[in-house]
């Protein structure tokens, strides 16, 4: 009897059958021709695929020619599905977990899944491929070493702009899933939050045949999409780092001051040059100097 298979444009591949445990699969973003062989291999020899939506899971399943059963697992049914699942990583099996696109896990269910399957001792293995957000940062232009990702922003506007409100501080470039319907608004938090010149791109539909990349002050983007009906498909919005601070002397100086008042000079300075991002030895010399003239 054959084992596991499934088709690539040569035909019909046989998948060997991988150790017992958790592998959390990566499945392409728009375009079906992403998927990985070893992504292949895993989903045609496990014995069963965790995935958000089975009807959206089908078609690449039917594109592959993959028969592996499907079980649906998402926000609403993890604390019931996720027993099922542990129990057949109990009893020796492969199980896939995937998303309905891009990396699990990544604003996308599986976490709890992962945290219990390790925490029972069993194997949780990865096997990595698209991401619409590494995708995304690949081709938005915007600086890519230093960044950090913060999912979907909250859909209630006093808690967006809270949230907004604890990123304009954080240095690098801002990484963000939005929703089409929400773009608008959320876009023109974000320039009031962040501010209107700040640089950013808007990255629609990657992989597929009108992938866009929209790149614009913050205050541009809010207006343009402003203007227009709601686009369609997945959308990363990429900010790039706020503009460098220009520090004046009398700022330093004010600062400096403030804090001789109740801290030793190194440690006034040490504070101060953390603050304004100031070489320490400099600002210690001024310390020094305001000590002086001020005693």
């Amino acid at each position: 009897m054959a084992g596991p298979s499934f088709v690539l444009a040569g035909g019909r591949v046989e998948a060997s059958r991988p150790a017992p445990g958790l592998y959390v699969v990566a499945t392409p973003i728009g375009n079906l021709g992403d998927i990985t062989v070893r992504a292949l291999e895993v989903l045609a020899s496990a014995d069963v695929i965790a995935c958000e939506d089975t009807r959206k899971s089908r078609v690449l399943m039917e594109r592959y020619g993959l028969t592996t059963p499907l079980t649906a697992y998402h926000d609403h049914n993890g604390p019931q599905a996720r027993p099922a699942l542990l129990q057949r990583l109990t009893d020796g099996e492969v199980v896939a977990l995937i998303s309905d696109a891009g990396t699990p896990l990544i604003a996308d269910p599986g976490y709890k899944l992962v945290v219990a399957a390790r925490e029972a001792g069993h194997s949780v293995f990865s096997v990595p491929g698209p991401s619409a957000l590494t995708a995304a940062l690949s081709i938005a232009g915007q600086p890519t070493d230093q960044f950090s990702f913060h999912g979907f922003l909250p859909a209630k506007a006093k808690a967006r702009a809270d949230a907004i409100a604890g990123l304009a501080e954080l240095p690098g470039t801002l990484c963000l899933y939005e929703a089409p319907s929400r773009l608008a608004d959320s876009l023109a938090a974000l320039s009031d939050g962040l501010g209107a010149d700040r640089l950013a791109s808007v990255v629609r539909e990657l992989t597929k045949t009108f992938e866009t990349v929209n790149q614009a002050t913050l205050g541009d983007l809010a207006q343009h999409y402003s203007e227009d009906e709601a686009p369609r498909g997945e959308i990363v919005i990429i900010i790039g780092p706020a503009p460098a601070r220009e520090v004046s002397q009398e700022d330093v100086d004010a600062a400096l001051r403030t804090a001789l008042a109740t801290q030793r000079t190194k440690d006034a300075a040490a504070e101060v040059a953390k603050a304004f991002d100031l070489p320490k030895r400099d600002v210690y010399q001024r310390a020094l100097a305001l000590r002086d003239e001020d005693a």
